[in-house]
């Protein structure tokens, strides 16, 4: 058993030689293997991640070390230091990771938040080995350079649109006067010419052809007959009556209008009895609707109806009488306030503007403070749910994420509009997930912009590239998604807006294909903005270019 232990001993004595020593460790370092992925750090989503595999020649790590090793990003201003990861030779009992003496490969993901000023930076490798109570350093080892920054390029979402008001330049209006005739008779009676209701369509279209913002369209006569009696009968006197109509027309507007109006006959005027049935206060104006609805033959309702004796007494007396008519109709169109009118009776008399009007005058004004004012006076007027929506709109414009809460907590409507400004508000409060779910569920140009920002601050750039590609009109996170996807060409092709930002973007693409020349040319453009030049003398995109 003896010469067995001694044996063993100097077994172990013959194994610990054939390894370094912590001495020769430090001596070997440049024989241990360092790969980073990527070798050129990226800032995603304020964060900087990246794959470190270490490997260990035969014979390298002694048995009896442990080793700690420290991730180190050292930049202008400052350094940043992960949490050191620890290693143990085979003979050591501890509870660290252990590495073979026989060679082996360690790989360890790295994680750092972004600091300003991490764009100009080099990481590297900060080794130590102890062994019985001594710690040797070992050579630090710098393992990638630079950090690229290009996805904060992007354009923060912000995408909102204003709802405009339904404003008609021009405003149709009917005028319209009654003749009304005896039963089974097709004669204007004289009593009728001098009428309230022709007499006031009389005067409303002298004062219509005087006014100079209107334009009269068209005019039109249009005849019926109470659906009492035969059809055929009722065809009849419709059509004579339109004709004595248009006789009395000539007279009624003698002097006002020359056209000669549309005629037309329509017969029995089931439309108009079901109407005057609805509005009536008659006991059973129920049970004459439902019949309606059940028989579209005339004759069959006509019977149906003659056959509630006491329901057709009171037919006859209130309703049909009013349906032996014709309409005599002049189609108006009256020119609306333009947009400098708009604003000038706004200072001048707004009582005289509905909300449709103000909505329009807010959108005209270029004045913040005054489309503020203006959406106010349509919501404390009449209680606009557009002009609501639009002051949250504009709060989240300038940074106002509380009052744009606020106000979008009190629109009614929950249409596309709405959503994507709900999913700004939780975007800014750091809730991607709802943000993501609201400019999805939006599915509009504004929220699809939006959503474009959010994948790329997210590191997702092919789906921002997918998403940004059909959406008419964007321009600057379009060429960045491209850029980080490496489609060169058609971020060049996209760039079709003319500000620093995207001739900036356009040196990247230049950049990344080697052409030197295009790469000044297009920073010369960018660099009309100060920051720009700042942001190139640090960008990695730029190493090796001077400024």
């Amino acid at each position: 058993m003896k010469r067995l232990s001694v044996f063993f001993s100097a077994a172990l004595l013959l194994a610990a030689a054939s390894c370094s020593s912590p001495e020769k460790m430090a001596k070997l370092a440049e024989n241990v293997k360092i790969e980073c992925v990527p070798p050129v750090l990226e800032v995603i989503n304020g964060t900087i991640d990246a794959t470190v595999s270490v490997t260990y020649p035969k014979d390298y790590f002694n048995p009896s070390v442990v080793m700690e090793v420290v991730p180190v990003i050292v930049y202008e201003g400052g350094e940043a230091a992960m949490k050191p990861f620890k290693y143990q030779g085979e003979n050591v009992r501890a509870n660290y990771k252990v590495v073979s003496s026989a060679g082996q490969t360690v790989t360890e993901n790295l994680h750092f938040d972004y600091v300003e000023g991490m764009e100009k930076c080099f990481l590297e490798l900060r080794s130590s080995v102890k062994a019985k109570g001594k710690t040797i350093a070992l050579p630090t080892q710098k393992i990638a350079e630079g950090a690229n920054t290009t996805y904060m390029l992007a354009k923060p979402a912000a995408s909102v649109s204003f709802k405009d008001g339904d404003y008609l330049e021009m405003v149709p209006v009917t005028l319209e006067g009654q003749i009304k005739y005896d039963v089974n008779s097709s004669e204007v009676r004289n009593s009728e010419l001098k009428s309230a209701s022709v007499k006031e369509f009389q005067q409303a279209l002298k004062d219509a052809t005087a006014d100079e913002r209107a334009v009269l369209k068209n005019t039109e006569i249009v005849a019926y007959a109470s659906p009492d009696g035969s059809v055929e009968l009722n065809d009849k006197l419709s059509t004579n009556r339109s004709t004595s109509a248009d006789k009395a027309w000539k007279n009624v507007t003698k002097g006002i209008v020359n056209s000669d109006p549309n005629i037309r006959s329509v017969g029995e005027d089931w439309e108009g009895f079901q109407q005057l049935v609805s509005e009536s206060d008659l006991e059973d104006k129920d049970l004459i609707l439902r019949v309606l609805s059940m028989y579209s033959d005339p004759a069959v309702r006509e019977n149906e109806i003659k056959n509630m004796s006491q329901v057709y007494t009171a037919l006859k007396g209130e309703v049909l009488p009013e349906l032996r008519r014709a309409r005599l109709i002049a189609n108006i169109e009256y020119k609306n306030y333009s947009n400098e009118e708009l604003l000038s009776v706004l200072d001048s008399n707004e009582d005289v503007l509905d909300e449709e009007a103000l909505l329009r005058a807010a959108t005209v004004s270029k004045d913040l403070k005054q489309k503020e004012s203006i959406w106010n006076k349509a919501v404390n007027k009449f209680g606009s749910d557009r002009a609501t929506y639009n002051l949250a709109a504009l709060y989240l414009l300038q940074g106002k994420n509380e009052k744009a809460e606020a106000q979008l907590a009190k629109v009614k409507s929950g249409d596309a509009d709405v959503i994507n400004a709900m999913g700004l508000i939780a975007l800014r409060k750091g809730d991607y997930s709802t943000a993501e779910d609201c400019f999805r569920r939006a599915a509009n140009d504004n929220s699809m912009i939006n959503l474009g920002a959010l994948l790329i601050e997210t590191g997702r750039y092919e789906e921002a590239a997918r998403v940004l590609a059909d959406v008419p009109g964007c321009c600057h996170n379009t060429v960045l998604s491209y850029i980080l996807t490496d489609q060169l060409e058609k971020a060049m092709s996209s760039a079709h807006c003319g500000d620093p930002k995207v001739w900036y973007l356009k040196a990247i693409v230049a950049a990344r294909q080697g052409d030197s020349d295009s790469v000044k040319s297009f920073l010369g453009r960018a660099f009309q903005n100060e920051s720009f030049k700042e942001r190139a003398a640090r960008d990695v995109e730029f190493a090796g270019y001077e400024f």
